[in-house]
């Protein structure tokens, strides 16, 4: 039975292994047309475990497996595949992913980020003038196609965590690519305001009508070629999509491009290795209260800019400012927000960890850690002489700090679009729990269609420009082999003295992945908010430049109150997708609280 928060039945939890083998039969669920804009959530609670996608097929099929014994990997699996069918335009096969593992002891970092083939330089986005090229100019094509690594790393952790068969994983995928999904009002407004996917043929003849138009929301959208593509994949591994047929109208397509050929080859593909990496984990005090928050190392910025984030505010007094009145989501509605007095700290902070961000982060197999150690950008210390700079006024733009005796030699890399992914979160029934970000970068990708699924431009990630003026190189530029920085941010939550996981979360959303994570997580542990209260917060943040606010959801006095300390406020959408299980109670039974952010199409589902 799945619940809501409204109609509840706490039942006695299940013993955590199944008297026999788990056996998965998938059944086609109820599709509804799903929504465009701001659309209330109740919240959610379960109490053996839970899924939360952005998309209810793919929240569904994690669901299923759950329910028939699946690990959290397993439905991690699953809901990836689905994601690739029915949300192309944010991740799927074609891209790359960083999932965060919990697996009752200890956590793991599997890193399944899209790498640069051998034959790409630091060249790679800038044009015959030398200077770096129009964004889209590198986007769409093939000039700007990644490795795609999300595959290979399920693979990999299926391998160490998984329950059922890797095969049975891929049948609601295959189920709802051959039989048919509704194109949700969501997607069909993406394919609709989308400038460059109707430039690729086979990408025109599955998303548009032969007039040009978008195909409708509701319209029933079958993609036989994507089943036959997973299947081979469900009975050959990873090397279904990196090595063979399907590897090679990869290289065909994107060697290929008319206009924007890049440069991906078989051996590219075929020598792609997923990672595991050890998480970035750091202590966060909220009054008597000790958390140990664990998120993912470099090539992932998003962990040490929201630690660095957090860890800045504990040295103000942003814990003694309360939630403030806000104007809600939807027309005539209202709802908490936080102050101006408190958005003042928290933007300050981000100023600072976007600053080192900008200076340090990169892929760590090319980039040294500044001190030795990531660790150094969230020493308490340094956290604590960082916070010393948030004054009165806004410093509106931040320069980046020195951890350690030893400055890097790195130039700062300038702020650049960064768009695209989205978030699962899965707790299973044995004490294992998942947040996964998945992403093909910018709305659909390369604008690339080959074999049933979209191509990545993930290598606009790194910097377009090499070097600053002076020469000085950006740590995140373009090198053969490497991965590009990215904003990913999923993230574990624990009580430090009983190691019980209290949160798995995360969001989609470029670099603003950051603030609406790291507001999520702030909204749960300092203001005591159930989650999807949480993610219902208005977004904000900054990049280390404008005070950036979601429009229509802050009173007018707190803008003022804003620019009164300096801001430039910029009131405009800010989207998110945010996902979020976490730890609680209901008449004094254990349950996993659920939230799933309004602005996507996101549910969360459990027993």
């Amino acid at each position: 039975m799945k619940h809501t928060l409204g109609s509840i039945t706490v039942a006695a939890l299940l013993t955590a292994c199944a008297a026999t083998p788990p056996s998965f039969t998938y059944t086609v669920p109820p599709q509804p047309e799903g929504s465009w804009g701001y659309t209330d959530k109740p919240g959610w609670a379960t109490t053996r475990f839970a899924a939360a996608a952005a998309n209810p097929l793919a929240t569904d099929a994690g669901y299923q497996v759950l329910k028939a014994g699946g690990s959290a990997i397993d439905a991690a699996v699953a809901m990836q595949m689905v994601l690739t069918l029915v949300e192309p335009q944010s991740s799927g096969i074609g891209g790359g992913a960083f999932l965060l593992h919990y697996n009752g002891k200890d956590v793991e970092a599997f890193d399944g980020r899209e790498t640069a083939p051998a034959a790409a330089n630091e060249k790679l986005f800038l044009g015959a003038d030398g200077k770096p090229l129009p964004f889209y100019d590198a986007v769409v094509g093939g000039r700007s196609v990644g490795v795609p690594g999300a595959v290979r790393m399920l693979e990999m952790a299926h391998q160490q965590y998984g329950r059922l068969p890797w095969a049975k994983l891929f049948e609601p995928a295959i189920t709802l690519a051959e039989g048919g999904f509704k194109i949700s009002t969501r997607l069909y407004m993406q394919i609709r305001n989308d400038a460059h996917l109707k430039k690729d043929p086979v990408a025109a003849a599955y998303f548009y009508k032969p007039d040009g138009d978008a195909r409708d929301a509701g319209f029933n959208l079958r993609n036989p070629e994507l089943a036959a593509t997973l299947r081979k994949i469900a009975a050959e591994g990873a090397k279904g999509l990196l090595e063979g047929e399907v590897a090679q109208a990869i290289v065909d397509k994107v060697q290929k491009h008319p206009t924007n050929p890049g440069q991906l080859t078989l051996a590219d593909l075929a020598g792609y290795q997923a990672r595991k990496r050890s998480p970035i984990c750091h202590d966060y005090r909220v009054s008597a209260n000790d958390y140990r928050i664990c998120g993912f190392p470099p090539p992932g910025s998003g962990a040490i800019a929201i630690g660095q984030i957090l860890g800045m505010l504990n040295n103000t007094n942003a814990a003694s400012l309360p939630l403030a009145a806000g104007l809600g989501g939807t027309p005539g509605s209202s709802s908490p927000a936080p102050s101006a007095d408190w958005l003042h700290l928290y933007t300050e902070a981000s100023r600072l960890a976007f600053a080192d961000r900008a200076q340090y982060l990169g892929d760590p197999d090319f980039v040294q850690p500044p001190a030795g150690s990531w660790m150094s950008l969230l020493a308490p210390g340094y956290l604590a002489e960082r916070a010393r700079l948030i004054g009165a006024q806004s410093m509106k733009v931040a320069q980046p700090g020195v951890p350690g005796a030893v400055k890097t030699s790195y130039a700062p890399m300038p702020e650049q679009i960064e768009h695209g992914t989205s978030h699962l979160s899965i707790v299973d029934a044995y004490g294992n729990s998942v947040a996964m970000t998945t992403t093909v970068e910018d709305a659909f990708g390369a604008r690339q269609m080959v074999k049933g699924f979209l191509l990545n431009n993930e290598l606009t990630d790194f910097s377009f420009a090499p070097a600053d003026a002076q020469g000085q190189p950006i740590a995140n530029r373009v090198q053969p082999g490497k991965r590009p920085r990215s904003s990913m941010a999923p993230t574990l939550v624990f009580d430090k003295a009983t190691g019980q996981l209290v949160m798995s979360t995360g969001s989609m959303g470029g670099p603003l992945i950051i603030h609406s994570t790291a507001k999520t997580l702030y909204g749960v542990l300092n203001w005591g908010l159930l989650p999807q209260q949480a993610v219902n917060l208005p977004n904000f943040g900054t990049f280390n430049g404008p005070t950036l606010l979601e429009q229509n959801r802050f009173p007018p006095a707190t803008v003022q109150a804003l620019q009164a300390r300096g801001h430039e406020v910029r009131e405009q959408e800010l989207g998110s997708g945010v996902q979020a299980i976490t730890r609680g109670q209901i008449h004094g039974q254990p349950v996993w609280l659920g939230g799933a952010d309004p602005r996507r199409e996101g549910t969360v589902e459990g027993d």
